[in-house]
């Protein structure tokens, strides 16, 4: 069985076909996950959640029935709530009219990712569950998630302690957690409580390697699991270049922040 699991794709649609294209390349999935961040930010937030929502269309009926599943993010929630980041201020004069661009433009983008939307997708956004679970015969049980369980902006990185990691899994069941949230790939077995723990990366704006598509593909047989953490290329020029097209409120902030300058 197959799990195909993708992860912050970020309104960044040529990432996201790059990576659609790959998968069926290379014989397409069983099931398939997305783990939240679909819209917030990039040049196509409303083009990615219709992508998102076919497969979900897809899905309800037939025989692809419950083969599909997606989560909310925190930036999701932020497009849905109308809400904004958590900040921890500043403390030198020069770095506060840093902070109020970023306030300004993050919550600019927030409100014309909304704007981009119909109620439909807008709709879809609302109704997305906090978490997703699979129970594959022979391996066992498989939550996805967000950032961590129960909060969507939680962090579970290659530097959390196997204490840390573990505590952050200690009220749900399984052996094998799958979250985004951090936009880096990890795959860590933990010493604590029997979880291994995997993050798929960013399909629209991977930290580690901007111009880069991340995700995972995880191949069960028996009691065993093949993790296959894929990375691959899109036109990041073209991207950026999309900011100006489309009237982006705020393309310089948005391009430093897909470039990671």
């Amino acid at each position: 069985m197959r799990l195909a699991v993708i992860s912050d794709t970020h309104g960044n649609l040529l990432a996201l076909e790059a990576v659609l294209a790959d998968l069926e390349a290379r014989g397409g999935w069983d099931h398939l996950w997305f783990l939240g961040d679909l819209a917030a930010f990039g040049p196509r937030p409303a083009e990615c959640v219709r992508r998102i929502k076919a497969f979900a269309d897809a899905a309800s009926e037939g025989d692809k029935k419950g083969t599909f599943r997606a989560i909310r993010g925190n930036t999701d929630r932020w497009i849905v709530h109308g809400t904004r980041p958590k900040a921890q201020g500043v403390e030198t004069a020069e770095d506060l009219p840093k902070m109020i661009n970023t306030f300004r433009s993050q919550g600019a983008a927030l409100i014309w990712a909304l704007e981009q939307m119909s109620y439909d997708e807008y709709d879809f956004l609302r109704k997305l569950p906090g978490e997703c679970d699979l129970h594959v015969p022979g391996f066992g049980h498989v939550i996805g998630y967000h950032g961590t369980p129960g909060d969507d902006e939680g962090y579970l990185t290659p530097e959390s302690t196997d204490e840390e990691a573990a505590d952050a899994l200690l009220d749900r069941e399984g052996r094998l957690g799958i979250g985004g949230h951090i936009h880096r790939q990890m795959d860590r077995q933990l010493s604590i409580g029997g979880w291994r723990v995997i993050n798929v990366g960013s399909v629209g704006m991977s930290f580690e390697t901007p111009g880069i598509a991340q995700y995972g593909m995880l191949t069960f047989t028996g009691d065993a699991v093949q993790v296959d953490l894929r990375g691959v290329p899109y036109d990041l020029d073209a991207v950026i270049a999309e900011f100006a097209a489309v009237g982006h409120p705020a393309p310089e902030w948005a391009t430093k922040v897909f470039r990671r300058e």
